[in-house]
C-alpha cells in the first residue's frame, strides 16, 4: 500500500525527497528492540544544540555493535552469535541481532558514541543553519 502524498501542495516545491525520508523511516519502524531514548543537551554559548540517541544494549560488547553513516541514514548494528560451548538450564536471555536506523537531518554530526554500563550513547551535533536573504534581480525582455 502506498501512501498518498502529503507535501504535493503546489506552493511545496522541492519537497521530493522529504518525502522519500518520510516513506523510507515509515518502512524501517521495527520491533522496539533495542529501545532507545533522544534527548536535547543543554545549549552553551559557544556550541551549537545537541541531541544523544542512548540505546539499551545490555549483554553487547563494543566488537558486536557497530555504528555507520551513510549519507543522512545513521544505522546502529548489534551482532551476538551464540555460543555453543555452553550448557543451560534455562535461557532467558537469548543472543539477538538488530538493527537500529534513525535519518538525520541536513548538517547533522556524529560527534562520537560511548558504550557504557550497557547503554550506547550517540552524541549529535545540529549547527544553527546561516540565514541567506538574497535579492534576486528582475530582467526586463523588453
Amino acid at each position: 500500500m502506498t501512501r498518498p502524498p502529503s507535501l504535493s501542495h503546489p506552493f511545496l516545491l522541492g519537497f521530493d525527497d522529504i518525502e522519500r525520508a518520510l516513506d523510507r523511516v515509515a518502512k524501517g519502524a521495527g520491533d522496539g528492540y533495542p529501545p532507545y531514548n533522544i534527548e536535547r543537551l543543554p545549549r552553551t554559548e559557544d556550541e551549537p544544540d545537541k541531541l544523544r540517541i542512548t540505546l539499551a544494549v545490555a549483554g553487547f560488547s563494543r566488537e558486536q555493535l557497530e555504528i555507520t553513516l551513510e549519507e543522512n541514514q545513521l544505522t546502529i548494528r548489534g551482532r551476538q552469535v551464540d555460543d555453543k560451548t555452553r550448557h543451560f538450564l534455562h535461557r532467558g536471555i537469548a543472543a539477538r541481532q538488530f538493527q537500529r536506523s534513525f535519518l538525520l537531518a541536513d548538517g547533522m554530526h556524529v560527534l562520537g558514541a560511548d558504550l557504557s554500563n550497557g547503554l550506547l550513547a550517540i552524541d549529535l551535533a545540529r549547527p544553527e543553519p546561516e540565514r541567506l536573504v538574497r535579492r534576486i534581480d528582475i530582467m526586463s525582455r523588453d
